[in-house]
């Protein structure tokens, strides 16, 4: 679907469609122009409510606000209403909450890309939309004067963040039949070659090299070997640098503490942080922030087998610290800590952010749309919170840690337990337990999101789809562009 501005009023626009938001209840704009009609249909102007005049060619969305996270919504909605339609082209006004700022207008562009996705890899019938083309002009709801270079630039950063969610959303939701941990590996090269990213990948020698022993036991049940991917963007003179580190389970098992059945089921999504980095370096790169950012991911399958690593091991990480496993389903954070130790022994980063599905727990606390956000510091913390809802369109939440919690991963044979002792505070034992990994240097450098809630849920929502979200991207890319917009 092509997106461009063209700098005309509404009316002079040629397209099959016209999409109206209205906004606040407002039924007597000037736009609205079918009042009559959407009253007898009994259209409610309630957030995302919407009405196909098909005999006007008119689509009307109701929007509560003009901020972009309503704008958001409303255009995926509108979206998906079209594509059951033959329309080939629509036509939209702008639509600004502040005459300074043009993020309703990029949100309305990630609306629209959002809402088109859909996952038919595996479908042998798949079906197809009939809409090319949107055109959005430079008319506005308000009439504010915003020069079109910069309608043009929210335009650009819109199809960009997108396009990276919907390359997330992609990955999560292939198999892992088709996607294991040398997959990611080709993914993250291939990225690398279309997006002028520099590429590493670790293989088995070269992890036992590193002494990344908790991770390497993770993975050694599996037919797939593990690997650590390392991509970078490194621009002229970057104002921080940046180390995001992901959790790539291709897929869990939950290893000799097998999950139950049901459980098991939809676990081709524990590579949502892992996905999600490769997102952020394509967005990033494709943007060309003047920070540089590296990507680690920890690309591992967990399964059974008689090389199975078992209850009552003991651990080695990369750090020198051990680790009592006692349960092998709580693997993740052991990828994670062989991952953090030795992306901070490569780059001294300016702040570290690691995104995992990392524990149920978490959903039980926020529920299934939020992320839990932890770390030992405020600063790092709040710079994804304040990066949430009202900016990416991502829910987020911060956990705090206290000093009793962590009295729970405390070991008796070992410096520290994969599992806590109560099963209460679950997602903030797993912060604790990555905090254990976590040197001096970086200790409030660092932040921690457990995505386990949106990564994958199976019911559309908002702008996501049924399966994956692409959770994490917008909101870790929004902050990224918060700090390239700082003065150093």
């Amino acid at each position: 679907m092509k997106i461009t501005i063209e700098d005309n009023k509404i009316s002079q626009i040629n397209a099959g469609l016209e999409i109206i938001f209205i906004a606040n209840k407002n039924l007597n704009h000037k736009f609205v122009q079918d009042k009559k009609l959407l009253k007898k249909a009994g259209f409610k102007p309630s957030q995302d409510a919407t009405c196909l005049l098909v005999s006007k060619n008119r689509l009307y969305v109701a929007v509560d606000t003009l901020k972009s996270y309503d704008i958001r919504t409303a255009s995926a909605t509108a979206i998906k209403t079209i594509k059951k339609t033959n329309y080939k082209s629509i036509k939209i006004a702008t639509y600004l909450s502040h005459p300074r700022c043009t993020a309703s207008i990029r949100a309305m562009v990630e609306g629209l890309l959002l809402g088109e996705y859909s996952f038919q890899n595996y479908k042998s019938k798949k079906s197809k939309s009939k809409l090319k083309e949107v055109i959005i002009s430079t008319e506005g709801y308000i009439d504010y004067e915003v020069s079109v270079e910069n309608y043009k630039k929210a335009v650009d950063n819109g199809k960009i963040t997108a396009k990276a969610t919907n390359f997330t959303r992609d990955i999560v939701n292939t198999t892992p039949e088709d996607c294991y941990p040398q997959t990611m590996a080709n993914i993250a090269k291939k990225l690398a070659k279309n997006s002028n990213l520099e590429c590493d990948i670790l293989k088995t020698k070269e992890l036992k090299s590193e002494n990344m022993n908790a991770l390497l036991a993770v993975g050694r049940a599996s037919r797939h070997s593990s690997r650590v991917i390392h991509l970078a963007h490194k621009p002229k003179n970057p104002k921080f640098v940046i180390s995001l580190i992901g959790k790539g389970l291709t897929y869990d098992s939950g290893g000799l503490s097998l999950k139950p059945a049901d459980f098991m089921v939809t676990m081709k999504s524990d590579k949502s942080g892992g996905s999600a980095v490769l997102g952020l370096m394509k967005a990033i790169s494709d943007m060309n922030l003047p920070i540089e950012v590296h990507g680690f991911i920890g690309a591992v399958e967990n399964m059974i087998g008689g090389d199975a690593f078992k209850p009552d091991d003991v651990l080695v990480a990369k750090n020198g610290k051990t680790i009592e496993v006692r349960n092998t389903d709580a693997e993740g954070r052991l990828v994670l800590a062989d991952v953090l130790c030795y992306a901070q022994q490569e780059i001294q980063a300016d702040y570290i952010f690691d995104m995992a599905t990392l524990t149920g727990a978490c959903v039980v606390g926020v529920g299934h749309f939020t992320s839990g956000v932890m770390g030992n510091a405020d600063e790092p913390v709040d710079m994804i919170v304040n990066a949430g809802k009202k900016i990416s369109g991502e829910f987020a939440s911060s956990l705090d840690f206290n000093r009793y919690l962590k009295e729970t991963i405390d070991s008796k044979i070992a410096d520290v337990c994969n599992i806590a002792s109560t099963r209460y505070g679950g997602a903030i034992t797993a912060g604790m337990f990555l905090s254990e990994f976590i040197d001096e240097h970086h200790k409030d450098k660092w932040a921690h999101i457990d995505i386990a809630g949106p990564a994958f849920v199976e019911q559309d929502w908002g702008e996501n789809p049924h399966g994956a979200s692409g959770a994490g991207v917008r909101l870790v890319l929004r902050a990224m562009e918060k700090l390239a917009r700082k003065e150093v």
